[in-house]
């Protein structure tokens, strides 16, 4: 039998039979294989969960080994001096307290506190505190709201208030977000009151503003006894429920909204009569003689005089974020704990930003770390690379190049801001999603 040696030797001479099977070397196979690059692959189905959590408005969520968050809620772990918008995350938030506001009580601070404060600008006096604290148990933005009690209220006196709270004939706005306790469905409770409550004399005019017990809103003003009292259509309020409210005068015609949409509308013929106050205390949460008192959690209350709010039934998309504007020049937002099942070294993942105002340098004013051991470590993504075309108008896509962490079951992204300014840069975060 002859023996051919094969080595080295030219295909060429294999015409005919066939192989036995045989073991070939792994570098045999290795040296003429090309490695694959699934990071690309990866970015991409983030890219796309980010777009359908964006078109559904969905709350963050996890994937097989991904997390995608377009910011619909706040689920972040750890924010400081930034704040979630209406689907984007930015150090600079709030919305500009309108023109004429008088009054604006707002809650931010710790439990149990008893200090309010007007932060309208016009720095109205709150010294009387019945039994009202700012409660972390509820809050509509922020950790707390304004907890108010059957028994109690707050307010100010006359002389304090009187050249900020006389309508006259001007136009006005009355608005707040509420909460009502269950039990307190189907009675009468007052949101704000300035007199216009009581037997006709001069000390009673004034007006307020309540919820009925048949669920209309009632706008009641007195004036040296001309009286304006109109009412909204009825609302199935939910008790333990957040609800936007506002009341609006534009010329004689007054406006209920819940929710921004329209509740009902009043064109009455004694509209213009001048709604002057008289000698009686401001209360948030009762009469002026301490009937219909609140029971529940009040938020963001702002008093408009001079000017409407809502000057038709239109709808409206209420305040997603507190009045008064915050410009931080620097800021951080940390994702929430996100256990995996096994132990993991590398993250890469897909962003979403806009730039608001200016034009942002990425890894200098807006960075994106990734830790895979809870916090212990963090590592800037490798790379920023842009992705064509456009996400949305505006909204720009980045790839986060693959990035080598220390190892560990916590995954999870950090993002810096810097060199932030109101009104020349302004660099918002729409959505993030990471893959590991």
């Amino acid at each position: 039998m002859a023996i051919i040696k094969l080595t080295n030797q030219n295909a060429n001479i294999i015409t005919a039979g066939t192989f036995a099977d045989a073991r070939l070397s792994s570098s045999s196979v290795t040296q003429h294989a090309q490695s694959v690059d699934l990071q690309p692959v990866k970015s991409d189905i983030t890219a796309l969960a980010l777009r359908e959590a964006t078109n559904e408005s969905s709350a963050s969520f996890n994937l097989p080994n991904q997390h995608i968050d377009t910011f619909a809620t706040d689920t972040l772990g750890t924010k400081t001096d930034v704040s979630v918008g209406s689907g984007f995350v930015s150090s600079i938030g709030g919305i500009a307290i309108p023109t004429n506001s008088k009054f604006l009580l707002q809650s931010e601070t710790s439990n149990g506190s008893t200090t309010f404060t007007d932060t309208s600008g016009t720095s109205v006096g709150i010294p009387n505190v019945y039994n009202y604290t700012h409660s972390t148990a509820q809050a509509k933005f922020g950790s707390s709201s304004v907890r108010a009690v059957n028994n109690g209220n707050i307010g100010g006196t006359h002389s304090s208030v009187s050249s900020h709270f006389n309508i006259g004939t001007n136009n006005f706005s009355i608005e707040a977000w509420i909460r009502i306790d269950s039990g307190s469905l189907n009675s009468e409770r007052y949101i704000l009151s300035k007199g216009g409550y009581g037997v006709v004399d001069t000390d009673h005019d004034g007006w307020g503003w309540r919820i009925q017990t048949n669920n209309e809103f009632a706008w009641y003003a007195n004036h040296g006894g001309t009286v304006v009292d109109i009412h909204s259509n009825p609302y199935s309020w939910v008790a333990d429920t957040w609800y936007h409210i506002r009341v609006s005068k534009s010329s004689n015609t007054y406006y209920y909204h819940v929710n921004g949409t329209s509740i009902g509308t009043n064109s009455v013929s004694n509209a213009s009569t001048s709604i002057n106050v008289g000698s009686r205390d401001y209360k948030v949460g009762a009469s002026s003689d301490n009937g219909g008192k609140w029971n529940g959690y009040i938020e963001e209350l702002l008093f408009v005089n001079g000017s409407a709010l809502s000057t038709s039934t239109a709808s409206f998309t209420p305040n997603t974020e507190p009045y008064g504007l915050v410009a931080n020049a620097t800021g951080t937002a940390i994702q929430n704990t996100n256990t995996v099942g096994s132990a993991k070294t590398k993250v890469g993942g897909t962003m979403l930003y806009k730039d608001s105002n200016g034009t942002a340098t990425l890894g200098t004013d807006l960075k994106v770390y990734f830790t895979c051991n809870g916090g212990t470590n963090w590592t800037e993504a490798s790379s920023y690379s842009a992705i064509t075309p456009v996400y949305s108008t505006g909204v720009k896509q980045v790839r986060l190049g693959e990035t080598t962490c220390t190892s560990g079951t916590d995954v999870r992204y950090k993002v810096e801001w810097a060199n932030q300014s109101q009104g020349s840069k302004e660099t918002q975060l729409h959505g993030i999603g990471i893959n590991y």
